[in-house]
């Protein structure tokens, strides 16, 4: 566990919740352990805008008030009987970078070097953060010499964003043992390779976030401007309808069979560019360390447009696939359609509630 754990000392239940603080909805998953298996108990999505004055489907910048009284309004709507959290960290309220810092001997000596290397990465006095880290494992092939230098992932999360969350979760009365940021939970729910780089694309509403993951950790992160409301700004704009109905109409239709010529048009030129920066990120990540990506993960509310990974192979040269975190959980046959179809948008959500599962174990 990393220093974003907070431990509330209480006992915990059976059942336990991932609350995933997103900028256009909330999302929360249900989860209980039976045996060696995650067993889903229920799941519930609300969008944030009407809380905002505005549609849904577009992005907010909500106070913790106003957060805290749809987080209030999605438990009691969904019927969660829990109380035990793991809670998102947007991956734009954060810090991420991968640093080469002198290799130590004793455990204790590399955790002085970091800390105080970590000082010149940080943007701001680190006394206004909180910092962790992660040393990325490299394997060492035989015969070679151990490097002197080590790769150290850097995440530092401002000490106001993180104020915030606790007086949500204060107010909507749960008990958060960590806050996440929502890239490892990702990572946790949708990500199985154990050794080739994997590249997620996780599309939210305003932005979309971009990393490979090797070995489990991030190497690369990239944020890109654009997302979900833009597809669906340019619905309504184009037919004259309101942005709950053109967000309905780009959920029912996406780029497959009975969307019109024009909406796929629209929506293919908001994936185009996302699609064309994420190919560079690509391209530079496997100049630069010598190796393939393996595979392209979509995820996000915007990873559940129909059709988009038969788009996205139009792009990119390797496997394609859409996330499905709720295959790493047991629930009824008859509601794998259905799970299988939402999963993109609740990856961060199951990510959290396995992790507060094994907190349980």
């Amino acid at each position: 566990m990393g220093i974003l754990d907070i431990f509330a000392g209480k006992k915990k239940s059976k059942s336990v919740i991932g609350v995933d603080i997103g900028s256009s909805s909330l999302k929360v998953v249900q989860l209980r352990r039976e045996g060696g298996t995650a067993v889903l108990e229920n799941y519930g999505e609300l969008a944030l805008g009407p809380y905002a004055g505005s549609e849904v489907g577009t992005a907010t910048n909500l106070s913790a008030d106003k957060i805290a009284e749809a987080l209030t309004d999605l438990l009691r709507e969904v019927g969660i009987t829990t109380t035990d959290a793991g809670i998102s960290i947007p991956f734009s309220r954060s810090l991420l970078t991968l640093v080469e810092l002198p290799r130590r001997d004793s455990a204790e000596e590399q955790k002085t070097i970091i800390s105080l290397e970590a000082r010149k990465y940080i943007p701001v006095p680190v006394t206004e953060v909180q910092l962790d880290w992660f040393i990325v494992p490299e394997p060492l092939p035989e015969g070679a010499e151990q490097s002197r230098k080590v790769k150290v992932l850097l995440v530092a999360v401002h000490n106001d964003e993180l104020a915030l969350l606790q007086s949500v979760i204060t107010a909507a009365k749960l008990d958060a043992s960590f806050y996440e940021i929502e890239i490892f939970s990702t990572i946790r729910s949708v990500v199985d390779e154990p050794v080739k780089p994997v590249m997620v694309l996780d599309i939210g509403a305003s932005a979309t976030k971009v990393y490979v993951v090797e070995r489990g950790v991030v190497a690369v992160s990239h944020n890109i401007r654009g997302g979900g409301q833009d597809m669906t700004r340019a619905i309504s704009a184009a037919h004259n309808l309101a942005m709950p109905t053109a967000e309905l109409q780009k959920k029912e239709f996406g780029l497959g069979t009975g969307a019109t010529s024009y909406d796929r048009a629209t929506i293919e030129g908001v994936f185009s560019r996302i699609f064309e920066e994420a190919k560079r990120v690509m391209v530079q990540y496997e100049t630069a360390h010598n190796k393939a990506v393996s595979a392209l993960m979509l995820t996000g509310g915007g990873g559940v447009t129909k059709d988009l990974a038969v788009y996205a192979k139009t792009f990119f040269s390797v496997d394609v696939r859409i996330a499905d975190p709720f295959a790493k959980t047991a629930a009824p046959a008859f509601m794998r359609p259905v799970l299988s179809e939402i999963g993109p948008e609740f990856a961060v959500a199951v990510g959290l509630a396995l992790r507060k599962l094994e907190e349980l174990e």
